[in-house]
């Protein structure tokens, strides 16, 4: 029989990466958005994007005042009341944080429409960007740091950068590189400074429909990430394309092959309002398809043994915004509890589903921010955070101590579950049951610790709350790699045994 010597509890660094993620955007302050920051704008400024805005204010005041204007939008994006209302009110452990290739620096600026007296504003951006991702994680909140403004547009809206209307990173050698630069050198930063809080690095945002190219330069890109830390989660856009993306996930993530690669984790952004079928459809009917959406999960989850890869999904982007003409097929008096309902079943399916998810977004000129707001959105109520998130400090240790107690008897259950199964499925054949329950210790230790992290001082900024693993699948890959499960032949056991054991935690402490 194989050692059973388990591998290490699990790190801040890896609970912070592989926790269900709740959280919000934070966009429109280093990828600025006209609609949601009108007052960066100048009067008279052409366009909505962040190139135009700093081109105008450029005119208007000189670099000096320009520069101050945007530091000090940045410098106030999150402030300590904003980080404290986040965790205890909201019960974020997350935000997704956009940021522009500008925002690196002139250097990344040169050979773009940026260079020059433009780039001169972002001297500091990107310590200012560090500096915010620290004051996140001092609070236990983690930081997804958003690829969103990439040399020449994923996508050809102007929260990609520039006003060109086109996406030009797609089949521009010069860009793609530029935009690979400039994610070596973020995942450099990461890993180098040790940004702990950093839950993972997304490539682009909201890649266009059958961009050309793109998996190949995502391939260029893994090959760069996973020299320089394997372990680092890589988000990718799906492009609109959620089937095609998990494909080529599980391609990366697979349980064999030459070396380690970083973990893969697909972003898919859910809107209801922007297409003619929505707002063909009433808010009753919108809702309705809340339940079935992601059907392209099914089949993929659950095995990882088998499958031999697996992949997780991030919601990086949804709302409570339904289209005029949608609401226009509704009471008015009715509002209010339909976006609630919206709300409730948008969650509900995202934590069922996926890894995390991302509202957008916290700030904008006009707060609370409407249906837009995920701050308006928390305080009526319509995206409550998970029950875990919400358990006291003092509850929490108190489920840990009677799960500690009640350990042996929810194991031996198990186990004997699982033998009877096989005894009566698969009688005389020679299975490894030792491995069924060397699984379920560590996947019960592992819920119990991700639980009470924060409790127990792991993480950083205390307070209330538990966490729960989120990219299980992926965090199932990582624990049977590190026992050395893929192996052995039943190493499939082990599995079964370490999805009861977290389940069993689950259950027992009502998570």
């Amino acid at each position: 029989m194989a050692s059973t010597t388990g591998p290490v509890p699990p790190t801040a660094r890896g609970i912070f990466r592989y926790r269900y993620q709740h959280g919000t955007n934070l966009g429109s302050i280093f990828v600025l958005e006209r609609w949601l920051t009108g007052s960066m704008y100048e009067d008279g400024t052409p366009g909505s994007s962040e190139l135009e805005a700093v081109k105008q204010s450029l005119k208007a005041s000189g670099l000096e005042a320009t520069r101050a204007k945007w530091e000090k939008h940045w410098l106030m994006a999150l402030t300590e009341d904003d980080l404290r209302w986040l965790k205890d009110v909201a019960r974020c452990n997350s935000i997704r944080l956009p940021i522009g290739f500008f925002t690196l620096g002139p250097s990344f600026c040169l050979g773009t429409a940026f260079e020059g007296e433009p780039s001169l504003v972002y001297v500091h951006a990107w310590s200012i960007a560090k500096r915010v991702i620290e004051n996140c994680r001092r609070h236990g909140i983690g930081v997804l740091i958003d690829f969103h403004a990439v040399p020449g547009g994923a996508n050809p809206e102007g929260h990609s950068g520039t006003d060109s209307g086109k996406a030009e990173l797609w089949g521009n050698p010069h860009n793609l590189a530029m935009a690979r630069d400039c994610l070596a050198f973020i995942v450099q930063e990461v890993t180098y400074h040790a940004m702990t809080g950093v839950i993972g690095v997304q490539l682009c945002n909201e890649s266009i429909w059958d961009a050309p190219g793109m998996y190949q330069w995502y391939d260029e890109i893994l090959a760069i990430t996973s020299a320089v830390d394997p372990s680092l989660p890589i988000y990718i856009s799906d492009g609109w394309n959620l089937s095609a993306a998990l494909d080529y996930a599980m391609s990366k993530n697979r349980t064999t092959g030459t070396g380690p690669v970083n973990p893969v984790i697909v972003d898919t952004h859910k809107y209801y309002t922007f297409t003619e079928s929505d707002r063909s459809q009433s808010p009753h009917e919108i809702i309705g398809r809340i339940p079935g959406e992601l059907w392209e999960l099914n089949g993929r989850q659950g095995n990882v043994f088998d499958n031999k890869s697996t992949m997780a999904v991030y919601v990086g982007e949804y709302s409570c915004v339904m289209d005029t003409q949608t609401w226009n097929r509704v009471d008015p008096s009715e509002r209010p509890g339909l976006t609630k309902t919206f709300g409730h079943e948008q969650t509900k399916t995202w934590q069922s589903k996926t890894a995390g998810c991302a509202f957008w977004t916290f700030k904008m000129d006009w707060m609370d921010g409407g249906d837009w707001g995920f701050k308006e959105q928390v305080n009526t109520g319509a995206i409550p955070a998970p029950s875990w998130l919400t358990v006291s400090q003092e509850e929490v240790r108190s489920k840990v101590r009677e799960a500690e107690m009640q350990r042996a008897r929810l194991r031996d259950s198990a186990a004997s579950d699982h033998v009877r199964y096989w005894d009566q499925t698969a009688p005389g054949v020679q299975l490894e049951h030792w491995r069924y329950t060397y699984g379920w210790d560590l996947g019960f230790s592992d819920a119990m610790n991700f639980f009470c992290a924060r409790a127990h001082g792991v993480l950083p900024g205390g307070g209330d709350g538990g966490d729960k693993i989120g990219a299980l699948d992926l965090w199932v890959k990582k624990r049977i790699i590190e026992t050395d499960q893929f192996s052995q032949g039943l190493g499939w056991e082990w599995e079964h045994g370490f999805r009861r054991g977290v389940n069993d935690f689950y259950v027992f402490s009502g998570v």
